[in-house]
């Protein structure tokens, strides 16, 4: 379904929403609800089917966005997986915490200028959560400290989960998905094709066994991340066309095969009305198919143009949410998650944690919001240790959106791009030069974030 065509089905237009307001608070629920982010790994812009994509059919996502609002500008905090999943957990930029690529061996971390994960005194949506009287639970991918040769990342106990189900690149590796010393094996006893499935199962069993209480999950499974292993059953459904591409369009056929399951089985439950689902994706994808899993975006992951940040988000909330919307308007980030979740839980955010994200909880029950803060990104420190796309979709190594405005510099404060998303989201027009008082405002303002970062320093005009 192209946008177009769902935009058709829902009968809205590009104003459906009226004039968006400065965020406030929404409602505070009776009853706490479940909180379910479903959150996919390296899934593009352009691969469900609601945002314009045609590789597999994914209906139960489709439902969703009819049955919820649909935003078309939700950013990751990172265009890469590591720092991406730092940003949803604790509502700050992941580089204040030292997580700038995704977590590897030590010594690939210190090139990287990294921890080796994620300090467990970091603020915690789950944590927050679980004080305020949720039941929390991973399951899926982490990512956040562990596997390789880190054998000392905290548990996720220390991260306030009461139950976890997860993969190699974790402190607590699941041994039904991690028969080997690697991210997946054919040894495994959950084989590649069924893990989201398996993740899915660990879910509803912990929904079921919690019922009592209201529940915080994550539900992050490694799908659509390459390399894409699809069961044979699925694959020969789509028979022609490159090798890659049919085992892409088969594991994204499943994978929402899954995510229907999982909606299935919380209306099964007599859970529907009370459960928030969100679905997402960390980065953008790679390899994009030439732009197309991106949805024509410049970049992919790895890279800092819309490609690599702009992500697919999905919120669903029977009688909370309106039905069949799209915000055209919010400008939404991950790091807004934490707060905004917690209002909309009516817990309150711990007087100790100040998140770069602002409460956005109106926006996610229908009414869009202006933000009051800019959004800040920040990849590839160094030549050696970072891995990049191609030439056209490699990004400066600093961005901030504020508005319509999007900019991009290089850390030493030379190539700036400056674009106006409002009129040209695939960034092809720089107008750097012919809107210079912008161009140099946004320029500074990415620059003092990045400078103000820990662990790092820009030079510029040879002065530090």
């Amino acid at each position: 379904m192209n946008r177009r065509d769902f935009l058709k089905f829902s009968g809205l237009s590009l104003f459906s929403f009226g004039v968006p307001c400065r965020a406030t608070s929404a409602p505070v629920p009776e009853r706490k609800p479940n909180i379910i982010l479903f959150l996919t790994d390296d899934m593009g812009y352009g691969d469900p089917c609601c945002y314009g994509g045609s590789f597999a059919p994914t209906p139960n996502i489709d439902r969703i966005a009819r049955e919820g609002i649909l935003f078309r500008h939700f950013y990751s905090a990172s265009p890469i997986c590591s720092p991406s999943r730092v940003g949803i957990t604790t509502g700050m930029f992941p580089a204040k915490w030292n997580i700038t690529s995704y977590l590897q061996t030590r010594k690939g971390n210190r090139e990287c200028e990294q921890a080796d994960y994620l300090d467990s005194r970091a603020p915690s949506l789950a944590r927050t959560l679980k004080a305020a009287g949720y039941a929390t639970g991973h399951f899926g991918k982490w990512h956040m400290g562990g596997g390789r040769d880190v054998n000392d990342a905290p548990h996720f106990k220390a991260y306030g989960f009461d139950e976890h189900a997860s993969t190699w690149e974790s402190p607590e590796p699941d041994p039904d998905v991690t028969a080997s010393n690697w991210i997946w094996s054919d040894k495994d006893r959950i084989k590649r094709w069924n893990r989201t499935g398996y993740f899915v199962d660990k879910a509803l069993d912990f929904l079921a066994r919690h019922k009592n209480k209201p529940c915080y999950l994550n539900i992050w499974p490694d799908d659509v991340h390459t390399p894409w292993v699809p069961g044979e059953e699925r694959l020969n459904e789509y028979p022609n066309g490159a090798a890659e591409e049919r085992k892409f369009k088969a594991v994204l056929d499943e994978y929402d095969r899954q995510f229907g399951r999982l909606m299935a089985g919380i209306k099964a439950m007599g859970l529907d009305d009370d459960t928030i689902v969100i679905f997402s994706s960390d980065n953008g994808p790679l390899p994009t198919f030439n732009g197309t899993r991106a949805g024509g975006l410049r970049g992919s992951k790895l890279s800092l143009y819309e490609g690599g940040i702009r992500m697919p988000f999905v919120i669903r909330w029977p009688r909370h949410t309106p039905s069949e919307r799209v915000d055209e308007t919010t400008i939404l980030g991950a790091v807004d998650l934490f707060p905004s979740l917690c209002s909309m839980a009516g817990v309150p955010v711990p007087k100790d944690i100040v998140p770069d994200g602002e409460d956005m909880s109106r926006a996610l029950t229908g009414s869009p919001v202006l933000r009051a803060k800019p959004l800040f990104w920040e990849y590839g420190r160094n030549e050696k240790s970072f891995k990049y796309p191609n030439d056209h979709d490699r990004s400066p190594q600093v961005a901030v959106r504020d508005g319509r405005w999007k900019l991009l510099v290089s850390a030493d404060g030379t190539g700036v791009e400056l674009y106006d998303l409002s009129a040209d989201f695939k960034e092809k027009k720089n107008l750097a030069m012919s809107e210079k008082d912008v161009a140099e405002r946004l320029r500074k303002m990415a620059l003092d974030w990045r400078q103000s970062l820990p662990g790092w320093s820009y030079i510029e005009g040879g002065k530090k």
